[in-house]
């Protein structure tokens, strides 16, 4: 695999990087800004992704300085109609997270939020028939971050999201549970019955890997011995709020560990600007515990 980036005075540097991959040999080749003025820590990346089979965006925020340990991965979804600056702009969480970190409040970890595929309204994070949503989320955001942000620790991710992310956060964390060290989403879609009134594709887009694949329960069933931590919320006031209150009743029926509140609000970012504070900690509390590392 071929990188590119630039560095801060805008030179560009390449390398050639050897991956493991289980498919076809290709090249992931990405460029990456300068860091955006005004948010420390924040950089663009544009990258040629194999599972798309076209360019797709990143923003990513790794904490500024020299880390002193390995970081653990949080990868960031949006929700319909979104893109990857959607939880950097709108959700302030490079803002959120410095201001943790410098209180001493979670330990370090980057942050990539990338793009769905933009794939019609949305693509639900999901296998389509000519591109894999899902395949550009577990294979090659972390790969093309890895090579940005070489300070990373080990193969195992953290996957979280709000609406159709928070769907992406728990479908795909259970369907790749050994590959994941916590799951965690707001609002979240819980079907793509849920998700049809808001896109305009219908619901066989969404199947090209049958009806099964795409079913929350179904995964968290199959891999309940291997589930990472999972929790999720949702406003007393969201459309989504009855559905997830069903989520929560099928896990406890099923005696599948979680954890679920809620919380006043609505589907709107003042709330998740608000809880992904707890999803910052969720992560922190799950790779550190309660020995914060500087």
């Amino acid at each position: 695999m071929t990188e590119c980036w630039f560095t801060e005075d805008g030179a560009s540097r390449r390398r050639a990087i050897d991956t493991d991959q289980n498919r076809e040999t290709e090249q992931i080749r990405n460029v990456v800004s300068a860091p955006v003025p005004g948010q420390q820590g924040v950089s663009f990346v544009t990258v040629y992704s194999p599972a798309l089979r076209r360019r797709a965006d990143i923003t990513l925020f790794v904490p500024p300085g020299k880390p002193n340990q390995a970081l653990p991965l949080l990868i960031l979804l949006h929700g319909v109609y979104g893109s990857h600056w959607n939880w950097a702009v709108l959700g302030n969480v490079p803002g959120t997270a410095t201001e943790m970190f410098k209180e001493g409040s979670i330990g370090q970890f980057a942050i990539a939020m990338p793009s769905d595929g933009l794939w019609g309204d949305g693509s639900g994070y999901v296998v389509h028939r000519k591109l894999n949503a899902e395949s550009w989320i577990m294979d090659d955001v972390p790969a093309c971050v890895r090579v940005v942000c070489p300070e990373l620790q080990g193969e195992r991710i953290f996957l979280a999201g709000q609406s159709m992310g928070g769907f992406g956060a728990l479908r795909i964390g259970a369907k790749y549970a050994p590959r994941v060290a916590g799951i965690s989403a707001h609002s979240a879609v819980t079907s793509l019955t849920d998700l049809m009134p808001h896109v305009q594709e219908p619901m066989r887009e969404y199947q090209a890997a049958g009806k099964r694949d795409t079913d929350i329960l179904y995964w968290m069933r199959r891999n309940r011995a291997q589930l990472p931590p999972v929790r999720f919320d949702c406003g007393t006031e969201d459309a989504l709020l009855e559905s997830n209150r069903a989520l929560h009743g099928a896990l406890l029926k099923e005696r599948i560990p979680h954890s679920y509140e809620e919380y006043p609000g609505g589907h709107d970012w003042v709330y998740w600007q608000q809880h992904v504070r707890a999803t910052l900690r969720f992560v922190s509390e799950s790779a550190y515990g309660n020995a914060l590392r500087p």
